[in-house]
């Protein structure tokens, strides 16, 4: 009886024995990250390969632990580094101050910062913690730059560029005071997003306007007359 009375004490470990380990060896394996991740940022592209930044340093004033430090400059005339007037001539994120809220990812007005699933990263100096542009920008594919201290694994470059939105991008009123999270940006070429035009590029001529092309559509969605 002194036996059995022993082994009730092991009833848990013993009928733990037969299940699957979850325990991971760890560095070796690791599990698989949730979809909103919040990991090493990046800073990215456009699909033409100019910058999404555009130097406007509200991802900095947002920043609760002040880690990033943004200085616009004008954009150069013969040869653009964005779109816009102005581009992110210095960008450096601090990773030791840094605590991955995704505020900036929800303030950047362009998308321009998001977030990888990489997470794993050590120095052997402080300096090394402060990345810079050079290390932040993605490759022209859109890939995140994988450092050389960076331990980068099947899935962690996929980007954490989701954020809360309480209306459509389209303006549609059916989503009107509807919290949801917006899509993911991925990699790459794009759809464009219900609501925008779909016309191609070539349409687009002197002679044949996008906005004659859907001046009719316009009227009837919002009535009255296109002039």
């Amino acid at each position: 009886m002194a036996v059995f009375d022993g082994l009730k004490g092991f009833k848990v470990t013993l009928g733990q024995m037969a299940q699957p380990r979850v325990t991971k060896q760890y560095p070796e394996e690791k599990r698989k990250k949730p979809p909103r991740f919040h990991g090493r940022h990046v800073l990215n592209r456009y699909e033409d390969g100019s910058e999404k930044c555009i130097g406007c340093e509200l991802c900095a004033g947002v920043c609760p632990v002040g880690c990033i430090y943004v200085r616009g400059k004008d954009n150069p005339v013969d040869a653009p580094v964005s779109p816009g007037e102005r581009y992110g001539y210095v960008y450096e994120i601090n990773f030791l101050r840094c605590i991955h809220c995704d505020l900036c990812v929800e303030a950047c007005p362009t998308e321009a910062i998001t977030e990888s699933k990489i997470l794993e990263f050590s120095f052997t100096s402080r300096q090394d913690a402060i990345y810079t542009k050079k290390e932040l920008v993605v490759n022209n594919d859109g890939t995140p730059k994988r450092l050389p201290w960076e331990d980068w694994r099947v899935g962690d470059d996929e980007l954490t560029s989701g954020w809360m939105r309480a209306t459509s991008p389209n303006g549609s009123k059916d989503h009107e005071g509807v919290a949801q999270w917006s899509g993911e940006l991925g990699q790459g070429v794009r759809k464009p997003e219900a609501g925008q035009s779909e016309i191609k590029p070539e349409d687009a001529s002197p002679r044949y306007m996008i906005r004659k092309v859907e001046a009719d559509r316009i009227s009837k969605r919002y009535g009255g007359r296109v002039r």
